[in-house]
């Protein structure tokens, strides 16, 4: 069994550690939810900004990570835009019939999960000032971990499977 990304950062890994790589990982506050709502939407998805300090609904990790609610994102200025990226993914992978169903936890599938990473990548292109190497350097800096060390790899090299997933889905 293959797995892309580890479940949560390590206690070692720069996401726990606010003063590391991922404390200049790009957050929505860098570009602004107006960009973002209407990717979202062209997904049938809503983003819903969220007040500084108060908890993101539907947020997995918790702290400044997007959550997920139905067909609703969640985020704050201090979220960081893989992370929105990735929630949204999660709900665009799924059939639109089992998105109303969803709350904080997406999926248990390594193959939705798979996907969700391959199409975050490819989202971040949609997003001015973001793009995919970009948002693979963050996803890097954040701890998300790949078999052959990096996004960018996995992504050129050991990602034929998800991208086959989101082809076959009409996705791509």
């Amino acid at each position: 069994m293959r797995q892309p990304r580890t479940p949560m950062p390590s206690p070692t890994s720069p996401h726990a550690d606010s003063d590391g790589p991922a404390s200049t990982v790009m957050r929505m506050a860098q570009i602004g939810f107006e960009a973002s709502t209407a990717l979202l939407a062209r997904h049938g998805l809503l983003l819903q900004q969220v007040s500084a300090g108060e908890p993101i609904p539907g947020s997995f990790w918790g702290d400044e990570e997007a959550g997920i609610i139905g067909n609703t994102v969640y985020a704050r200025d201090d979220t960081p835009v893989h992370s929105l990226l990735h929630e949204a993914g999660h709900l665009i992978v799924l059939p639109p019939e089992r998105r109303p169903d969803v709350h904080t936890d997406a999926t248990d599938s390594i193959e939705e999960e798979d996907a969700t990473c391959y199409l975050q990548i490819v989202l971040a292109d949609q997003l001015p000032g973001v793009g995919r190497v970009r948002l693979m350097a963050d996803m890097d800096a954040w701890g998300y971990t790949f078999r052959l060390g990096s996004a960018l790899a996995w992504f050129e090299q050991d990602a034929g499977e998800a991208l086959k997933f989101l082809q076959e889905r009409g996705l791509i």
